[in-house]
């Protein structure tokens, strides 16, 4: 074999190498963009759960501010605080999971 046959055989080799690479980073890539989709959708519901969680929330607080007698009045500070800690637990954990 002469030095150019060498030369490309050589070379036709790592075209076919640099095919295959090229084809295993297509799939890979459509993966990622499948995956990309899957979590933008999951982003969008945990979106859609808090904004219905905020919005329960914010309706039970009106609806417990306005049982709320005189004597009543520390409990219900201390169940609204707990609700407040409650929807930020909720909020961090939904932040943390971005």
């Amino acid at each position: 074999m002469d030095p150019n046959e060498k030369t490309l055989t050589t070379f036709e080799t790592r075209v076919r190498q640099m095919i295959l690479r090229f084809q295993e980073l297509k799939k890979e890539n459509s993966a990622l963009h499948v995956q990309l989709q899957k979590d933008e959708q999951e982003i969008q519901n945990l979106k859609s759960k808090l904004a219905q969680a905020d919005e329960n929330y914010n309706s039970l607080k009106m609806a417990k501010m306005l049982e709320i007698t005189d004597g009543d009045l520390e409990g219900a500070k201390a169940r609204v605080s707990k609700m407040i800690r409650d929807v930020n637990k909720c909020i961090s954990l939904l932040s943390d999971g971005k």
